[in-house]
């Protein structure tokens, strides 16, 4: 799965910069950081709306909406999906309220909400 993942952010960074008006993710990213928010603020609605209305299609397809513009998200961030794959692999095996609650008194987390 992770294949799928580097392939399109592959192809996402290769449109970084790209003309406008002949993509998509050229266009996003050439209106900033807000437009690229705003877009994973949209697609997680609709994601949460899919859910609701219980459309297993729908839901599959707004997911794979949110995922994308996700990946747009860490581009413009100069991430990569690897990135966010070595985090749930070190989350792997921790009890969820174990993690969360070391999110809290983590220096790191603390230093960059300030």
């Amino acid at each position: 799965m992770s294949d799928i993942l580097e392939r399109l952010a592959d192809v996402i960074e290769s449109r970084k910069g790209g003309d406008p008006d002949a993509s998509y993710v050229s266009r996003l990213l050439a209106h900033g950081e807000d437009a690229v928010l705003k877009k994973i603020g949209e697609e997680a609605t609709e994601t949460v709306i899919a859910g609701k209305e219980g459309d297993r299609l729908g839901i599959v397809r707004e997911t794979a909406d949110l995922w994308f513009h996700c990946i747009v998200m860490l581009a413009h961030y100069g991430l990569r999906p690897a990135d966010v794959l070595m985090e749930l692999r070190r989350r792997e095996g921790i009890s969820g309220i174990d993690e969360k609650a070391a999110r809290v008194n983590d220096p790191r987390i603390e230093a960059e909400r300030k």
